[in-house]
């Protein structure tokens, strides 16, 4: 009903009344002596708003996104590096230019992965490559393996290339693609692992629903992975390592296969209050030992200058 109506019947029916702006009162005596409404006019009122309803815009569920879209300037030499690469690299899988979203007619499928890599070598999705350290040496290293790399921002997407460019990969790819829409899309069993290093803290509490490790994307992750196939996740933030047991651990279709025992705070944290865990009580959590697959960039050793503990985890597929 729409709130002018509201107004009106609730004024009409009974001694308090919150008008369209919230602030007006009428008392009873106001109310007995204003005349009840007609059945007529009531219907009539009810009528108008129903048509005030239909009015309405329909209002879609907001989408709660992992990341910030940034400016993503570009200097001469990624520029130059986007203009001769994108097309040996950079995959078309956009709903549209400069949208996050999938194409509605694509899917990851068996018969795409061969058609984009020619081979029905096993893929590996790392997301958010950031500037491709790690995803362009492994590919440089096992080139009998397919890489998909997922990188929201315009510097990373072109920095990724310059690498795979000046490599001459050919068995990369990279989709600037919002990671929980390319694998709501993915057939199941058709992916390897995946991996998640290092993904954006989202320190603030009231941030913690947009990090990226989420109880939807791992039932979409593990559709998409094989039997056995694993998914790899790290992260320098305490905080962010106990959000990651708490989605993980309980779920039926995922195994630890940690084999580290470390201890961690049961309660969470936000920015500025970190210091509090130090007197929260703590548990026992496994954790894997640092996957070697991960080359050590500059951003997990400034990780490590400043004190802070790795935290790596690998969950198998069930």
């Amino acid at each position: 009903m729409a709130s002018g109506v509201w107004a009106i019947l609730k004024c009409r029916a009974g001694s308090f009344c919150v008008s369209d702006t919230g602030r007006y009162k009428r008392t009873m005596q106001d109310h007995e002596e204003q005349p009840a409404l007609s059945t007529q006019r009531v219907q009539s009122l009810r009528s108008d708003s129903q048509h005030a309803d239909e009015a309405q815009p329909i209002r879609h569920e907001h989408k709660v996104l992992s990341f910030v879209r940034r400016s993503g300037r570009l200097d001469a030499r990624l520029q130059r590096a986007w203009d001769t690469y994108a097309d040996t690299y950079l995959l078309p899988l956009n709903a549209a230019e400069g949208s996050l979203d999938v194409r509605q007619d694509w899917r990851l499928t068996p018969e795409w992965i061969h058609d984009t890599w020619a081979n029905d070598h096993p893929l590996v999705i790392e997301i958010g490559t950031g500037q491709g350290e790690n995803i362009i040496a492994a590919a440089a290293q096992h080139p009998d393996i397919n890489y998909l790399a997922l990188e929201v921002y315009d510097p990373g997407v072109a920095h990724t290339m310059l690498r795979a460019g000046k490599q001459q990969l050919r068995n990369l790819r990279i989709a600037q693609i919002n990671a929980p829409e390319l694998f709501a899309n993915a057939d199941a069993a058709t992916v390897s692992e995946v991996w998640t290093f290092f993904p954006d803290p989202w320190p603030k509490m009231k941030h913690h629903k947009r990090r990226i490790v989420q109880p939807a994307l791992a039932e979409a992750v593990h559709r998409a992975l094989v039997a056995g196939g694993v998914w790899r996740i790290a992260t320098d933030i305490e905080d962010y390592a106990l959000h990651v047991h708490e989605v993980m651990d309980g779920r039926d279709d995922f195994e630890n296969l940690g084999e580290i025992t470390v201890s961690l705070p049961t309660g969470h944290v936000g920015k500025g209050n970190a210091d509090l865990a130090l007197d929260m009580p703590h548990a026992d959590f496994v954790e894997s030992s640092r996957f070697e697959g991960r080359v050590l960039t500059n951003f997990e050793k400034k990780g490590l200058d400043a004190g802070r503990v790795i935290h790596d985890f690998t969950y198998r597929s069930r």
